[in-house]
């Protein structure tokens, strides 16, 4: 008998177990409460008790002895270290703990020659390196059995040497076969991976008496990257310098895979400890001050069969099912990643498309109070301004409906909006027939030729009116239960999720839609107004942000109840993105309401396994 490849040319691999797959995501902790980088941590340390020493910070640059200690809730400052370091070596525990070398001043000399030991409150000397550097990396479990390795001097070479401490004294060891420096370390004294550095993808293992080149390299170059874990269990997190997404990449011992970004963009200068499933990373080089105080903590599943790529299949011959591997499926999971900043500041304007195809128009900025017409076409990798709407206007956020060739913006304020309605072809903006009552601070959602306004804020109290969209013209059909302004719509015209707002107190209600009449459902986790989101129908959604303040919440729908998900990096309000039938697996968050916010965040949805069907 012919088997599949002699059918259809190729083959589909069979599987007794589906494989499981590498996952994870970063979410944000307390704030450092002194912002710097280049400090360090105790290799150990995980996300509910950590411990960061030294570091650099901005805009005065100076080297720092400050200490904090993390409980899982809060950083606590504790005993100074002996004296000012960044950019040292670091072995040992959350109460035992060696921090060695590194930079004293704003620049690479003078470099400190001393260990110093910490005891999970106060610090004391400890000994002299045979060979004083910075910017290396250390491994171990204590203080008395630790390892530092490779590094450098300002000016100076790369060096390989690498050194053991036993409490008193370091003793110099076997080198590393490559001399490198901004490399990452995991493991413990005598078992340990030396990681990238200088934006190589190299590893080396150490067995206690020498260093390994291993076959498996990472998959991203590294530098200044912050790792935890052992030889066979281990991650590598962040990059110098900072820019795009910040990989997190994954070894089972065998090959190392990316998983998921971290949320906030810097430069961790080796700043991070813990295990393969629960890290840590505080600080990192910046300005601005909220980068060098951030703090995410890392949540992993362990994974078996590392290998999978979108798109792949097999034949599970146990539940004879022919399965495959897709991004987002069921989502909930994924992180958020810094992309490249709008070109213009702005909030409270509309947003539709895709993560790679994304239109953004509208919009207002304070201070200075300025009224914008400005689109803006998203590729994936950069932003590039359009023809502007023929007004100005804001709080139309969620009013554009549509894909980013084919939107619609309509109601909001300023000269003449409230009920003016525009459509975009790819190019230019074109006046065409209003809704039939003001709508300012909607919600919209679906195509450009069926599509929904729902609520509004207008002009001085909530309305529940909605209004649908044919193309050419709108006609009222059935109000929702609850008239609120500044909610979020997403889905189509005949399936569509709204939610949050206010009417006037603030909201949690969510509402979904049938095509014929609007249901109350499970309320969201957080209430707000400002929120954005999108979704491709009423039995998926993801929404942001919100007021009042600036909320980083993520929430998704699927279909029953809001899970909460990976906070934004950087908390806002009525930002511009993805909506309409966007899917909730990708999501693009631009700009957002305040003074000079231009900066952008994507949401990429974790891969999952899913059942092959035919229909």
């Amino acid at each position: 008998m012919a088997n599949y490849k002699g059918y259809k040319g190729f083959t589909i691999q069979s599987l007794s177990t589906d494989p499981v797959l590498s996952g994870g995501s970063w979410a944000s902790g307390a704030n450092l409460n002194n912002p710097r980088g280049q400090g360090r941590m105790g290799t150990t340390g995980i996300s509910t008790s950590a411990v960061v020493a030294g570091g650099f910070d901005a805009p005065a640059p100076a080297a720092r002895s400050y200490t904090e200690t993390y409980n899982g809730s809060a950083w606590t400052e504790t005993g100074d270290t002996p004296g000012t370091t960044r950019l040292g070596e670091s072995g040992g525990s959350t109460t035992s703990l060696l921090v060695a070398g590194g930079s004293t001043g704003t620049s690479g000399a003078p470099i400190n020659p001393y260990g110093f030991e910490f005891d999970g409150s106060s610090w004391t000397n400890g000994g002299t390196m045979n060979n004083a550097r910075r910017q290396g990396a250390g491994a171990g479990t204590a203080l008395t059995a630790s390892i530092v390795f490779g590094g450098g001097d300002n000016p100076g070479p790369n060096q390989a040497y690498t050194e053991t401490y036993n409490g008193s004294s370091f003793t110099e060891v076997g080198d590393l076969n490559t001399a490198r420096k901004n490399q990452g370390g995991s493991g413990t004294s005598t078992a340990a991976l030396n990681i990238g550095g200088d934006d190589s993808t190299a590893v080396e293992s150490w067995n206690g008496t020498s260093w390994t080149e291993m076959s498996a390299n990472l998959v991203t170059g590294t530098a200044g990257s912050g790792a935890a874990g052992t030889t066979t269990a281990s991650i590598i997190f962040g990059r110098n310098p900072p820019g795009g997404a910040m990989p997190t990449q994954n070894f089972d011992g065998t090959s190392w895979t990316e998983v998921g970004d971290m949320v906030t963009n810097r430069n961790l200068s080796g700043s991070g400890s813990g295990t393969q499933t629960d890290a840590i990373a505080a600080g990192g080089y910046g300005p601005p001050a909220a980068e060098m105080q951030a703090t995410e903590e890392w949540t992993y599943a362990p994974i078996a069969v590392p290998h999978l790529v979108e798109g792949q299949m097999w034949y599970n011959n146990s539940t004879y099912a022919l399965k495959g591997y897709e991004k987002g499926a069921g989502v909930p999971g994924g992180a958020w990643a810094s992309q490249t900043n709008i070109n213009t500041a702005r909030g409270i304007g509309a947003g539709v498309g895709t993560a790679t195809n994304n239109l953004i128009y509208g919009g207002f900025s304070n201070p200075p109070a300025v009224l914008y017409a400005n689109t803006e076409l998203w590729n994936g990798s950069s932003w590039t301004e359009l023809n502007d709407l023929n007004q100005p206007a804001n709080y139309i956020s969620g009013l554009g409906i549509g894909t980013a060739t084919a939107a619609v913006n309509t109601g909001g304020e300023g000269p003449g909006s409230g009920q003016r309605t525009e459509t975009f072809d790819g190019t230019s903006w074109t006046e065409v027939a209003g809704t039939n009552s003001t709508h300012i601070k909607g919600a919209g959602c679906g195509s450009g030729t069926a599509g929904l306004d729902i609520s509004s804020y207008a002009p001085t109290s909530p309305n529940e009116q909605v209004e649908e969209w044919n193309g050419t013209a709108w006609t009222e059909i059935a109000d929702v239960n609850t008239g609120r302004g500044d909610g979020n719509g997403s889905g189509t015209s005949t399936s569509a999720i709204f939610c949050g707002g206010e009417e006037p107190s603030l909201s949690a209600k969510t509402e979904k839609f049938n095509g014929t009449a609007w249901t109350e459902v499970n309320d969201l986790n957080t209430a707000r107004y400002g929120l954005r989101g999108g979704g491709a129908s009423n039995t998926e959604a993801l929404v942001w942000g919100g007021a009042p303040g600036e909320k980083a919440n993520n929430e998704y729908w699927n279909g029953t109840s809001w899970t909460e998900l990976a906070d934004l990096g950087t908390g806002r309000n009525s930002t511009q993105g993805t909506g309409g039938i966007s899917s909730a697996a990708s999501a693009l968050a631009a700009g957002g309401y305040g003074a000079g916010t231009n900066a952008v965040e994507e949401f990429v949805a974790e891969k999952t396994i899913v059942t092959v069907t035919t229909s």
